[in-house]
């Protein structure tokens, strides 16, 4: 855990974890967060794109990324929460861009037959070694903590 403070306002994050062994926790944190922040590296999922294919037992990492947040999405707790999600790593040369990003996980994701309905959702491009987008995710998180603070107050446990 950690907190960013900032002029109007600290934000608290938990970073837990992408490992299969920790997925299983998210859960008990729906219900307390005011936003869902899902770091992909961009250097690490093929090219970008999914196979056309519902029917195909995808085995890349793209894939299992699109299986996760369909996961995520589904939980009843995590309805309404926004989800930002981050394409790490967008300073080296071999990362797939954010626009490619868009066109396979998310519109799997947000528009498959899993999907979890209508949601305020951002990808963004970051790269956590130089900094850059960092600022804007931040701006964009705060944003969204700030929007529904009263309609989505959290629930401690």
């Amino acid at each position: 855990m950690s907190t960013i403070v900032l002029p109007d306002m600290y934000l608290k994050l938990w970073d837990v974890g992408g490992q299969l062994s920790l997925r299983k926790l998210w859960q008990s944190y729906y219900a307390s967060c005011h936003a869902i922040v899902f770091i992909i590296d961009s250097t690490d999922i093929g090219d970008g794109s999914l196979p056309l294919d519902p029917d195909h037992d995808g085995s890349g990492r793209l894939e299992e990324c699109a299986l996760v947040l369909e996961d995520v999405l589904q939980n009843s707790e995590a309805e309404g929460v926004p989800l930002l999600i981050l394409a790490n790593k967008q300073d080296r040369e071999d990362c797939v861009e954010v626009v490619r990003i868009k066109e396979g996980l998310v519109k799997r994701v947000f528009e498959g037959e899993k999907a979890g309905g209508i949601r305020d959702s951002r990808v963004l491009p970051v790269s956590a070694l130089t900094g850059t987008g960092v600022k804007e995710a931040v701006e964009w998180v705060k944003s969204r903590v700030r929007w529904n603070k009263e309609s989505r107050p959290p629930v401690m446990r």
